[in-house]
């Protein structure tokens, strides 16, 4: 993941032999390369400061060996004996027979000194990229900006959002019920397996991505176009909200998984796989959703591998598809036809930005802002414009919640 720039899941769902294990074994393989991912600097730092020197280019297996042995011990609590012996054998089993000795000298050396190095490591500061932090700190302020890269070192519960709101699915699902509605419970374990699942109960969502559908007012037998809809989760909410959603999306695999999902769900959806640059409905619709590409930064809880994979070129190249994708929405809409625009991004460049760059431009469209008691959300998770902005360190003590933003704006009714 980390040489070829692939996106974690994506890399573990090609690889052949991860089918080949158990659920369980699945799951831990997974978390322990989130656990490295999450922890890269800390790790990294703690390899270097027992090395003398680098280990050579040729070596870069035994670097990833050191990694996941690091993580096991000092992360995951997994018995000293059991990480040393396993990232020894790693090492064995790579060809890297004169490495043994190194694996195991100084993983022995972190299983009693770790703990302690680890103390003294600025834990937010080392495992967050340099230009992710400038930007947190020039966008929310240095304590804010901690506030969020240590969030960030957590593995993010599992939130589930309601197919009908239903008091006792708290109890079913042993899960608890968040300010904004959504229920969730500690991650792990089978979902497939959990109670209303096959029966379309539920569908999993991130209580923060809940929200943006929240802003349209009424959209029971309205026309709706959700553009970049897979996989699904807020097109599942306008069409239990009684909406005619057509889910537009440019990729034709990640449709059918849409579809498949609404299925279950036994909710209606019209799938259309085009580029929604040049799409259009045939007549201008009541309302238009659009969850834009942007560089995922919001969602690194869910998603560790987003700050090794993203680059502040890529904010700017996303800033100019999601204008393309804002001016394509306007246009879809009639006259008093209501936008909401959302990114799972932490960075102005994809939200407030891209929203006053519309409003400047001359477009025919103008913010409504929102109200707290809209989305049953806090005061403070409203910008001073009336866009909404979540943070993964709101919520705190319920462990968090994806960086999301939002902005409603509405067309002209003259347009």
């Amino acid at each position: 993941m980390l040489r070829r720039k692939r996106a974690l899941d994506e890399a573990i769902e090609e690889h052949a032999l991860m089918g080949e294990l158990s659920a369980r074994d699945r799951a831990f393989a997974r978390l322990l390369v989130a656990t490295v991912l999450r922890r890269l600097g800390q790790i990294d730092r703690l390899i270097a400061d027992c090395l003398n020197t680098p280990l050579a280019a040729r070596a870069a297996i035994i670097h990833d060996v050191l990694r996941l042995g690091i993580a096991q011990l000092l992360f995951l609590r997994t018995p000293p004996h059991a990480a040393v012996a396993t990232s020894v054998d790693l090492a064995h089993q790579r060809g890297f027979l004169t490495h043994k000795g190194l694996v195991n000298a100084v993983l022995r050396r972190l299983s009693v000194e770790g703990a302690g190095r680890l103390e003294g490591y600025d834990a937010a500061r080392l495992n967050t990229p340099g230009w992710l932090w400038e930007s947190w700190n020039n966008a929310y302020g240095e304590e804010r900006a901690r506030a969020i890269a240590d969030a960030h070192l957590k593995e993010a519960p599992l939130d589930l959002t309601l197919r009908c709101d239903d008091a006792a699915w708290c109890e079913k699902l042993q899960a608890i019920r968040l300010p904004t509605g959504s229920l969730r419970r500690q991650a792990g374990g089978s979902v497939t397996s959990l109670p209303g699942y096959a029966e379309g109960a539920w569908w999993i969502q991130d209580a923060a991505a809940s929200l943006p559908v929240r802003l349209f007012n009424g959209i029971a037998g309205r026309d709706v176009v959700d553009l970049c809809a897979a996989p699904g989760g807020k097109t599942a909410q306008l069409a239990s909200a009684g909406a005619r959603v057509t889910a537009v999306d440019r990729s034709a695999r990640r449709l059918d998984r849409l579809v498949a999902n609404l299925r279950r769900l036994s909710l209606p959806v019209s799938p259309i796989a085009a580029d929604a640059m040049t799409w259009r409905p045939e007549q201008p619709v009541d309302a238009v959703l659009l969850d834009a590409p942007c560089t995922a930064t919001g969602a690194i809880r869910r998603h560790p591998d987003v700050p090794h994979l993203k680059q502040p070129e890529d904010v700017t190249r996303l800033a100019v598809v999601q204008d393309n994708l804002l001016r394509a929405a306007v246009d879809m809409l009639r006259p008093g036809g209501t936008l909401v625009y959302c990114t799972c991004s932490l960075e102005p460049a994809e939200g407030p930005d891209r929203v006053a760059a519309l409003l400047q431009s001359g477009s025919p469209i103008e913010r409504c802002p929102i109200t707290p008691a809209q989305i049953g959300a806090p005061p403070e998770w409203l910008t001073s414009q009336g866009d909404l902005r979540t943070l993964p360190c709101h919520l705190p003590e319920v462990d968090g919640i994806d960086g999301f933003y939002a902005a409603r704006l509405v067309k002209s009714a003259t347009a």
